[in-house]
C-alpha cells in the first residue's frame, strides 16, 4: 500500500449530493517516505483555523441531510 502526507492548504467548497458530502480542496500531497515504521497509513495535516471552518461546515452539510429524512429516522434508532 502507497502511503501519503497531505496538507491541506484551502478549504474551497462543501456540497452533498445524494448522500455524498464533497469537499472542494486544494492539496499539497506528497509520498510517505517508506522507512518510517508507523506509515501504515496516510496522515492528513489541517491547520487548526481550517480544521474549525470544516468542522463547521460538515456541521451545516450534516444538518441539511438531516431535513432531508423522514421525521422517524431522525432521532438516531434505525
Amino acid at each position: 500500500m502507497k502511503t501519503y502526507d497531505i496538507e491541506l492548504q484551502r478549504i474551497k467548497s462543501v456540497k452533498h449530493d445524494k448522500g455524498l458530502i464533497e469537499l472542494g480542496v486544494d492539496v499539497l500531497v506528497m509520498p510517505r517516505s517508506p522507512r518510517d515504521e508507523n506509515a501504515v497509513t496516510s496522515c492528513l495535516s489541517i491547520p487548526v483555523d481550517d480544521a474549525r471552518t470544516l468542522l463547521i461546515l460538515l456541521k451545516q452539510q450534516i444538518t441539511e441531510l438531516d431535513k432531508l429524512q423522514p421525521r422517524s429516522r431522525r432521532s438516531g434508532r434505525c
